[in-house]
């Protein structure tokens, strides 16, 4: 009951929240769209927006690993792991410029979904070949003027905490761009708020690790396939590494 009860309040905060933060965003777009093209003072706005969450939530404390290593780096492809709905909220503590790949359902909802397109992130309707092509379109568009991009390449969240297959889609625009690719490492969101229901789980410390990146230089003669899986092993890796640390295998 107690945590039914602390739930409710989260998503009444968030909700509520965001009816409030949304016309400033508005502003802001309004405001800075004559001289921030890329939308990088709207996107700080959205990582400030969506802290909040997690900063003012002690079941959530979240630490972050390597974030040096996204300063002063040019536009690269970013993949996470995906195990939750949490690792979108996460993924913005990171406090980087990137632009979301994300299912055309998320754009629809209120106040949320609306600034995603004041922000000009990218929709994807799973299924759909057409809209494929586009998002890869609009993910290359966005390379090219600067601008990071952020995918889930297990295209949606493992209802197990086990990695699932990945998808060729964030490499294959790596690939035609040639820009770096990025791995970023998600732990503690399954048991936070797992994949089926709204109930929070209590107390789980959450961690971004930041892998170093992936020059393009590195990997020209890579097929996508082939970039695909040696992301996916280093991803893979430090989950193995960090799960060993944590249950004290490392060092007994």
């Amino acid at each position: 009951m107690a945590r039914r009860l602390y739930s409710a309040l989260f998503w009444a905060f968030l909700a509520t929240s965001s009816i409030a933060l949304f016309p400033i965003a508005l502003v802001i777009w309004a405001l800075t769209a004559p001289f921030d093209r890329q939308k990088r003072i709207l996107h700080l706005f959205t990582c400030f927006w969506a802290s909040l969450y997690t900063w003012f939530n002690p079941a959530w404390p979240v630490s972050i690993e390597g974030r040096e290593k996204l300063r002063s780096q040019p536009a690269r492809v970013l993949v996470a792991n995906h195990l939750s709905l949490l690792d979108i909220l996460i993924l913005f503590r990171l406090f980087s410029h990137f632009k979301w790949v994300s299912k055309i359902e998320n754009f629809r909802v209120p106040f949320i979904g609306w600034n995603m397109k004041l922000n000009g992130y990218i929709e994807l309707k799973r299924g759909d070949r057409s809209s494929v092509v586009r998002m890869m379109t609009a993910c290359e568009k966005a390379l090219r003027a600067g601008n990071s991009i952020m995918m889930f390449p297990e295209g949606t969240r493992s209802p197990t905490g086990r990695m699932r297959t990945f998808k060729t889609g964030a490499f294959e625009v790596a690939l035609r761009v040639g820009c770096a690719v990025q791995p970023l490492v998600i732990q503690g969101t399954s048991n936070a708020l797992p994949k089926r229901g709204f109930v929070l789980q209590g107390r789980h410390p959450i961690r971004i690790t930041v892998l170093d990146p992936i020059p393009p230089e590195t990997f020209g003669d890579l097929s996508a396939e082939d970039l695909m899986e040696l992301v996916r092993e280093r991803i893979a890796e430090t989950l193995d590494a960090k799960e060993e640390t944590a249950t004290g295998v490392v060092g007994a």
